[in-house]
């Protein structure tokens, strides 16, 4: 080129090359812009020589100039549309992959099946589409349908829908591969598809599966309008990995939240019940798991109402060897099969008998000892009757602040063949109460050098103080004594559970179990 910006001469390939340049994209000498404006700055501003990049005919080039004869320029185009389609890939990849990282980690951040769908339509919205929508499988005849828009609130909603009105969602909602973008007809599509307030018309339509655990977790549908490009196959591809992304973290959510209620369901029949009075009696306990975060462990309590004030009322605490949910789960074998044995209650003997012969035949190989107490109230006294089964006696609170010792005892029951226990009967008078009570109380060590048994005598000291008090504040009392005892060190499961005969007015009967009050619910039905 001269330095009039015409050109002088060119080769075969660059006559072929210019040629088929359109004329829309060329200057007046015929070059495209880029190289014409590259060679007028060379020439009027003085410019240093350097490499210029440009497209022509849908290549790209890198033009490098070099000076030629009489005050000409000689530009050499070296096609670089390759390299430049690789590095553009490369780019792609990586934004991309950096995308799948931050949607794992958000997708991930959550088990909530509710907040990992939100976010899943979210960002579905805001990187791969104009609108998207997840279709989960149906429960019973209605399905959760989530849509997202950019810039929009996302929204769910359950309605009735016709799957085959879509097509391929009913195979994804089964979990078969996606069909094909172009087999999707836009105009085709559901009123119940497009999110609520997108008024655009659509253009292009991805339905894929979101593959879950064995079980597809859902299906995501992408909207895009027609005034964007359709989805490219790369982009249906990366439509793909992303749903396999979210679809793995849905079907984990999902997991979570149904092991989290078969777990809370269960645990509901372990934990002790909260008991208030039962026919004119007073009945408190209380129970702290040997590890502060569980709520379950080897001590347990219960109370047996009887069918009216004339019954006795079965009262049992107990201690597995253990501690944890595996002695949690043989304390609740324990209170099922003790229900089961109340029809025999009137014989504390046989009840036992029948339980230990119950556990040297179950695959539990740990034992156990515990309290029964028959309680009936007569004539404004209650009558006792105590037998315990390997298990430190009851002790018995006077109203005038006498601390006596129930004199009962016998064999821990699921070790040996036979047990021999003796029971004892115990009279309060109003004002009075029956402590029973597990080894973690006594056995707490702590202590100013933290190292000493909190000890039977110091236990006795302290209920001297504990005359004529309602039976909730019996158990708090001595739940707080063992707790300043312990401080900050372990400690075994602790149970108490008092058995007191108020000093006024009968009560009627109100037993709460896991925080629900089972005879209002029985009455609501």
């Amino acid at each position: 080129m001269d330095s009039g910006g015409s050109v002088v001469e060119a080769n075969d390939a660059a006559r072929a090359l210019f040629g088929r340049h359109t004329a829309d994209g060329s200057a007046q000498s015929g070059l495209p812009h880029w190289l014409a404006e590259a060679h007028r700055r060379l020439g009027t501003a003085g410019l240093p020589a350097h490499v210029v990049s440009g497209a022509v005919a849908h290549r790209t080039f890198q033009a490098h100039p070099s000076p030629g004869e009489g005050g000409n320029v000689v530009w050499w185009l070296v096609e670089d549309t390759a390299l430049r389609s690789a590095e553009q890939a490369l780019r792609s990849e990586r934004e991309r992959t950096a995308l799948l990282a931050d949607i794992s980690g958000a997708l991930l951040s959550s088990l909530n099946v509710d907040r990992c769908t939100e976010v899943t339509a979210r960002m579905a919205a805001d990187h791969l589409a104009d609108a998207a929508l997840i279709v989960t499988p149906a429960q019973g005849r209605r399905h959760s349908l989530t849509h997202a828009q950019a810039d929009r609130a996302v929204t769910q909603t359950t309605a009735h829908i016709d799957a085959g009105s879509v097509p391929g969602l009913a195979e994804a909602l089964q979990g078969f591969p996606p069909v094909p973008t172009r087999w999707i007809d836009p105009e085709d599509l559901p009123d119940w598809v497009v999110p609520p307030g997108f008024d655009r018309p659509i253009g292009s339509v991805i339905v894929t599966p979101l593959p879950g655990h064995g079980v597809p977790a859902g299906v995501l549908i992408l909207l895009r309008s027609s005034t964007q490009r359709a989805f490219t196959d790369g982009e249906e591809i990366f439509a793909r990995l992303f749903a396999a992304r979210a679809g793995a973290a849905l079907s984990a959510a999902r997991l979570y939240a149904e092991q989290a209620s078969i777990t809370a369901t269960l645990l509901q029949e372990l934990l002790p019940p909260r008991l208030e009075r039962v026919h004119g009696v007073e009945y408190a306990g209380a129970f702290r798991a040997s590890q502060d975060h569980e709520r379950v462990g080897g001590d347990f309590y219960d109370v047996h109402p009887g069918a009216d004030p004339s019954k006795e009322t079965v009262v049992v605490l107990g201690d597995v060897a253990g501690k944890g949910l595996e002695a949690a789960v043989l304390t609740g074998k324990i209170r099922t099969v003790l229900q089961a044995l109340l029809p025999l209650s009137g014989d504390h003997h046989q009840v036992l008998g029948l339980l230990n012969d119950a556990l040297l035949h179950s695959r539990h190989t740990r034992f156990a000892t515990l309290v029964l107490a028959s309680a009936r109230r007569r004539s404004g006294q209650v009558e006792l009757r105590l037998t315990s089964a390997g298990h430190l006696p009851p002790l018995i609170i006077r109203a005038d602040g006498r601390v006596e010792e129930a004199d009962t005892g016998g064999m821990l029951v699921g070790a040996l063949p036979r047990i021999a226990v003796r029971s004892t009967d115990v009279v309060l008078a109003p004002g009075e109460t029956c402590l029973l009570y597990t080894d973690g109380i006594t056995e707490a060590r702590g202590g100013p050098l933290g190292d000493q048994l909190y000890g039977e005598a110091r236990l006795q000291e302290a209920l001297r103080e504990c005359a004529r008090m309602p039976a909730r504040a019996v158990v708090e009392r001595v739940q707080m004594i063992a707790a300043q005892w312990l401080g900050e060190g372990r400690h075994d499961d602790l149970a108490t559970l008092a058995i007191t005969n108020p000093v006024g007015g009968h009560g009627a009967l109100r037993i709460v179990d896991g925080h629900e009050d089972r005879r209002r619910r029985r009455e609501e039905r």
